[in-house]
C-alpha cells in the first residue's frame, strides 16, 4: 500500500464527513517521479551518517512543521512494485553474487527441509560463510542498509542510555550521526518489537534502521566496557599460538585422508585444537562443550574433578559442535536427537582416540569427548597404590589357572586401568588372552580384542560362548551385565578358564549378592569367583607445595577410631604447578576380598549382604575406607579425599 493510500483512509476517517465525501470522489493522482525517488541513504557507501533529507525540501517546497496526525506516517512508505533484489530468496541471491556455491546452496536447502523453522543466515553461517556476507544480501533483500561498525561509531551517549547489558543481550546498538534522527543497527531486518523497546527506552518516536553483524556488535561493546564480565575469552590471542597442524584427525575409512579444504581454512579448526592440546597438556579424562542462554563453556575433568577452563563467544557454539562432529562422522544436521562417535587424532606426537557425544539441551547441543590416551593405561600394577600386601595377592589372584575375578566401583574409578594393567602382568606369548569390551577404548599387543554390537546382536553373552570355542586361557569381560553373561562367565570360570570382568557395585561384598541377584545359584557363585577388588581413585598431593595443617579436636577424635594420632595431618597449600588446588594426580583406594572356603560355604547360604560385609571384615578385609585413612597416614591424600570418596560401610 503506497502513501497516498494511507492518507487516503485517514481522510475517511476524519470527523468532517463532506471533505471525506469530496477527497473520495477526487482523482488520485500518481506520485511523482521526484516524490517517489526520495530513499533513506544507502549506509553502504561512504560513512552511511549523512545528513538527513527533508522531503519537502527534495520537492522544493518550503518546509512546515507536521499538523495532521499523518504525517507522521510518512516513515512507512515503502515504495510499490520490485526493486533490485525483492523477491528473490536468500541463497537466490547470493549465487547470484558468487559468495555461494550450488553444493552449499543445496546443503542448505536439504537442512531446511529437516527444520523448516531452521534461518538460512545461521546455517549459512554455520558453513563457513562470513557474516557480513549474510547480513549484506539480507539487508538487500529487507531493502535496509547495511553498516559494518566498530567502537569509534557507537554514540555513547544513546548507549549509556540503552545500557550496555540490554545492548548485548539483544545485540542492538545506536550509532554516531550527524542527522536528527538516532540511527540504530539490530542483527534482524523484521524484529518490530526489538525496535519499538529501543525507541521507548530512548524516548524517541522514530529512528533509522541498519542492519549489522552479530560479532562486530559484541566486539564493539566489549572493547567500550573494557571486557570485565561481559567479554568471554579473547579467542584471537588463543588462535595466535595454536596452528591447524597441531592436531592431525584421521577419519574412520580404509585409508587416512585429509580434511575437507573449506574446513581446514576455518578458525574455529584453530579454535578446536586448542580446546583438544589443553586437555591433553592438563591430563584431563573428559571435555565438556556446554552451552547456555547467554554463554559458552568449556570444562575439562582434571583428576575427576571437572574445572571451567575456557569460554568462548556464545555465537561459537553451533560452529565448534559442527566441526567436532564432521571429524567424529556425525550427522551435522540432525540437531535433535543424540550421537555418538569417535575421532581418532595425533597431538604433539601422540595418538588419542577420543569418544565424542553429543546430546540436545535447552540451549543447544551439548558435546562431551572423552579422552582416551594410551599412557594413561601403561601404567604397571606397582604404580596403581596399592599396598604391599593387597598388590602381592592380587598378582596371586591374576595367575590363577581358572576362576572369576571381578573389579568393582563406578564410572571413572579406574576399573580398565586396572584390569589392563593385570593382562599386562601376564605371558601373552604363552597364554591366549581375549577380551570382549564395548567399546575397546586401547589397544593391547598380544590380545584378541572384540568390539559388541547390539545392533546386529553381538553381546558380551555372544561373544563370550564364541571366544570359549578359540581355546582361550585368560577371557576379560567388559561388564557383567546381565543373567546370561554371568552365566556363560560361571561355566566359563567352571569348566578351566580364568574370567575377569567388572561390576557397578560399591564395595566388593556387594558383589556376590548383585550376582546372585542377576539370577547365578548361589552355589554356583561361591564355586567359581576367586576374588572381588574394589576401587576408587582421589586425587594425589601435589609433592610440589605439600605441607601439614593442625589437626582439630573433633577431628582428631574421629581419625583416632581409624588408627590416626597425630598433631597435623597432611595438605596441599597450592601453587601454580597444581592450578591453586594443592592436588596433582591420583591415587587409588583398594577393598580386596578373596574368597576361602568359609566363605564359599556362607555364600552358597544367599546371606544378607550386611552380615556378609561383617565376617568378611571379621576375616581380615581391609575396606576402601581404611586403606585410604592408610594414604592419609602415609601423606599421600588428604582425609577430605577420602571421606569424598568413600562410606562408612561397618
Amino acid at each position: 500500500m503506497s502513501r497516498f493510500d494511507i492518507e487516503r483512509l485517514l481522510r475517511e476517517l476524519g470527523d468532517d464527513a463532506d471533505k471525506a465525501t469530496s477527497a473520495e470522489s477526487a482523482p488520485t493522482s500518481e506520485p511523482s517521479k521526484e516524490s517517489d525517488a526520495i530513499r533513506p541513504p544507502d549506509f553502504r557507501t561512504g560513512d552511511g551518517l549523512g545528513t538527513e533529507i527533508d522531503p519537502n525540501q527534495a520537492l522544493g517546497k518550503e518546509t512546515v512543521a507536521p499538523t495532521r496526525p499523518d504525517d507522521a506516517l510518512r516513515d512507512l512508505f515503502v515504495p510499490d512494485g520490485p526493486s533490485g533484489a525483492m523477491g528473490m530468496d536468500l541463497l537466490g541471491l547470493l549465487l547470484q553474487r558468487q559468495e555461494i556455491t550450488d553444493e552449499q546452496a543445496n546443503g542448505v536447502r536439504r537442512r531446511l527441509e529437516g527444520q523448516p523453522d531452521g534461518s538460512p543466515a545461521e546455517i549459512l553461517m554455520e558453513l563457513g560463510i562470513e557474516e557480513s556476507v549474510v547480513q549484506s544480501a539480507t539487508a538487500e533483500l529487507a531493502r535496509i542498509p547495511f553498516l559494518r561498525i566498530d567502537e569509534a561509531q557507537i554514540d555513547p551517549d544513546r548507549l549509556q542510555q540503552l545500557g550496555t547489558e540490554f545492548c548485548l543481550d539483544r545485540i542492538v546498538v545506536p550509532i554516531k550521526t550527524s542527522g536528527a534522527r538516532t540511527v540504530v543497527g539490530t542483527t534482524t531486518p523484521d524484529d518490530v518489537f526489538l525496535l519499538d523497546d529501543v525507541k521507548r527506552r530512548l524516548g524517541v518516536s522514530v529512528v533509522r534502521h541498519v542492519l549489522v553483524c552479530r560479532s562486530e556488535v559484541e566486539a564493539a561493546l566489549i572493547a567500550i566496557t573494557g571486557g570485565g564480565d561481559v567479554g568471554p575469552t579473547d579467542v584471537e590471542a588463543i588462535l595466535a599460538d595454536v596452528d591447524e597442524d597441531d592436531v592431525e584427525f584421521e577419519k574412520e575409512v580404509e585409508d587416512s585422508t585429509d580434511l575437507e579444504a573449506e574446513a581446514e581454512s576455518s578458525p574455529v579448526v584453530r579454535y578446536v585444537n586448542h580446546i583438544i592440546q589443553s586437555a591433553l597438556q592438563e591430563g584431563a579424562s573428559d571435555i565438556h562443550i556446554e552451552p547456555g542462554e547467554k554463554h559458552l563453556k568449556v570444562r575439562m575433568r582434571i583428576d575427576g574433578i571437572l574445572f571451567e577452563m575456557m569460554a568462548p563467544p556464545r555465537k561459537m557454539h553451533a560452529a565448534l559442535t559442527s566441526r567436532i562432529k564432521i571429524m567424529a562422522n556425525l550427522d551435522i544436521a540432525e540437531r535433535r536427537l543424540p550421537q555418538d562417535g569417535r575421532i581418532r587424532a595425533t597431538v604433539s606426537n601422540r595418538k588419542l582416540d577420543l569418544r565424542v557425544s553429543t546430546i540436545p539441551t535447552g540451549h543447544g547441543e551439548k558435546t562431551v569427548m572423552r579422552i582416551l590416551d594410551d599412557r594413561a593405561i601403561q601404567v604397571s600394577l606397582d604404580d596403581l597404590g596399592f599396598s604391599e600386601d593387597t598388590l602381592l595377592i592380587w598378582k596371586k589372584q591374576i595367575e590363577q589357572p581358572h576362576g572369576i575375578i571381578l573389579v568393582t566401583g563406578p564410572t571413572g574409578s579406574g576399573k580398565t586401568t586396572t584390569l589392563y594393567g593385570s593382562m599386562r602382568q601376564m605371558d601373552l606369548q604363552r597364554l591366549n588372552v581375549s577380551t570382549v569390551e564395548d567399546p575397546i577404548e586401547y589397544a593391547l599387543d598380544g590380545v584378541t580384542q572384540i568390539q559388541t554390537h547390539s545392533a546386529i546382536d553381538m553381546t558380551f553373552a555372544r561373544a563370550l560362548k564364541a571366544l570359549l570355542r578359540q581355546d582361550p586361557d585368560v577371557v576379560m569381560v567388559g561388564e557383567i551385565r546381565d543373567h546370561e553373561t554371568a552365566s556363560t562367565a560361571v561355566q566359563a570360570a567352571l569348566t578351566g578358564h580364568l574370567v575377569l570382568s567388572t561390576l557397578h557395585t560399591n564395595d566388593a561384598p556387594s558383589s556376590i549378592t548383585r550376582l546372585i541377584n542377576i539370577g547365578v545359584e548361589p552355589f554356583l557363585v561361591g564355586a567359581a569367583l576367586n576374588g572381588v577388588l574394589a576401587q576408587r581413585l582421589v586425587r594425589r598431593i601435589c609433592p610440589q607445595c605439600a605441607g601439614e595443617t593442625p589437626m582439630t579436636d573433633e577431628l582428631r577424635d574421629f581419625l583416632a577410631v581409624h588408627g590416626i594420632d597425630s598433631e597435623s595431618l597432611p595438605i596441599g597449600q597450592g601453587c601454580d604447578a597444581c592450578r591453586q588446588t594443592g592436588y596433582a594426580g591420583r591415587v587409588g583406594l583398594y577393598e580386596l576380598l578373596v574368597l576361602d572356603d568359609h566363605l564359599r560355604d556362607l555364600i552358597a547360604s544367599n546371606p544378607n549382604v550386611t552380615e556378609f560385609r561383617r565376617i568378611c571384615c571379621e576375616r581380615g578385609m581391609v575396606t576402601l575406607r581404611e586403606d585410604g585413612f592408610r594414604k592419609v597416614s602415609e601423606g599421600r591424600t588428604t582425609v577430605e579425599e577420602v571421606l569424598r570418596v568413600t562410606e562408612a560401610t561397618i
